[in-house]
């Protein structure tokens, strides 16, 4: 090394504290993000931007460290520190330290002012670095904690900490929630699903598990919605499922029903993996299917849960409304469906049997008249009357005759 040079590093090294204390000074007048730091924030960042000073002396005594000098900067953060400002910000702090530190140092010699130049190049690439670093090992972290998350609403097993985890992953969904369950190639496109999930409004955690593939959805809060990407009203679940749908290779894809909120998305979860172990039993079901129209299916295959659904949901609310429409509804399926046939049986006009049927389904939501839902009526009406001392209403006591 020559002489002029060790005289300028010499030189450096007694400015040192001055350019630390001209730089905390700069920042403090020019960046207001750092102003508003609380103290042990500014601190931290304080470190980094008189770690880059000391660094940059010894990249000036020896160039050929620069790869390791200029990550050094950024290895005196605490980890909090990457998280609490941007990249942007962390660029504008490295631009007051270089700009301090040429104001002073760049008049000595042309050397130092070139010097300057190639080092702030190096560090700001190193920068870079870091936070690429950060948002893979982010990446990875959320993609853990997604998986955990969404295993925990399959398995129902949640506990305490589910509502913070969901917060962790920045989940936007606002109330209702809904579980959609298919299968799915292990090379499928997640980054295509999630962004089809947020055309439809819909935020979305994503499970996959072998082949089975786990969508839980939710629709984004009104306050997070852009009316120029999203729809201007909420889309019911199934017509997101069904955008979402060519997400899934081919076979079931059956659609939980509707819950109040993702720590309840366990029951949506249930429902719709009990309907795809069924849902091809449907020869000409749609795809994807309501786990609620696959209840009949699911009751006989030992569901417990679509048993209790068909009770609570149809016959009880019948029964509690009036045995003369559980009656009806009892007469009209049992006679295939004829209006005629019901009216014979129960001695009123074929208009009562209609007005009667209407009835039933503004009380419970199903319309008797349709194929598909008298079967799930019916098979309402059986499982209730089961529960219910296991016999139909109307039905006459066996006789305790000698």
């Amino acid at each position: 090394m020559d002489r002029a040079k060790e005289q300028e590093l010499a030189w450096l090294r007694t400015i040192t504290g001055e350019l630390s204390t001209l730089t905390l000074t700069r920042l403090d007048e020019t960046l207001p993000w750092y102003g508003s730091m609380p103290p042990s924030r500014r601190s931290a960042v304080g470190l980094v931007a008189q770690t880059g000073i000391t660094s940059f002396i010894q990249w000036y005594e020896d160039p050929s460290s620069t790869p390791w000098i200029a990550s050094d900067v950024f290895s005196a953060a605490p980890r909090e520190l990457l998280r609490s400002i941007s990249l942007q910000e962390t660029l504008q702090l490295i631009r007051v330290v270089v700009t301090v530190v040429e104001e002073r140092v760049g008049p000595r010699s042309e050397a130092l002012r070139e010097a300057i130049m190639h080092y702030s190049r190096d560090v700001a690439f190193a920068a870079a670095d870091v936070y690429a670093r950060a948002a893979e090992a982010r990446g990875l972290w959320d993609a853990r904690l997604e998986a955990l998350v969404v295993d925990s609403i399959l398995t129902g097993e949640s506990d305490d900490e589910l509502p913070s985890r969901i917060a962790a992953l920045g989940w936007h969904g606002d109330g209702e929630a809904a579980v959609l369950v298919g299968s799915a190639e292990r090379t499928v496109d997640v980054d295509q699903l999630r962004r089809s999930a947020r055309h439809a409004g819909a935020d979305v955690l994503i499970g996959l598990q072998g082949t089975r593939l786990v969508l839980v959805l939710g629709r984004v809060d009104p306050a997070q919605r852009d009316a120029t990407q999203l729809p201007e009203e909420p889309l019911p679940f199934i017509e997101i499922a069904q955008r979402v749908a060519d997400g899934f290779s081919d076979g079931p894809l059956v659609l939980g029903p509707t819950v109040a909120n993702l720590v309840d998305a366990s029951r949506s979860a249930r429902a719709a993996l009990a309907g795809v172990a069924v849902a091809r039993s449907w020869r000409k079901a749609p795809r994807p299917v309501l786990a609620d129209d696959l209840l009949p299916e699911r009751a006989l295959a030992g569901d417990g849960l679509a048993r209790r659904t068909l009770i609570e949901q149809i016959y009880e609310p019948l029964a509690a409304h009036s045995g003369e429409l559980l009656e009806t509804l009892w007469c009209y399926l049992d006679n295939g469906r004829s209006l005629e046939a019901t009216a014979r049986e129960l001695f009123v006009h074929p208009n009562t049997v209609r007005y009667r049927l209407k009835k039933v389904s503004e009380v419970i939501g199903w319309n008797a008249t349709g194929a598909r839902e008298a079967l799930i009526l019916q098979s309402a009406l059986i499982a209730g009357s089961i529960a219910q001392h296991g016999r139909r209403p109307g039905s006459q006591k066996p006789s305790s005759g000698h």
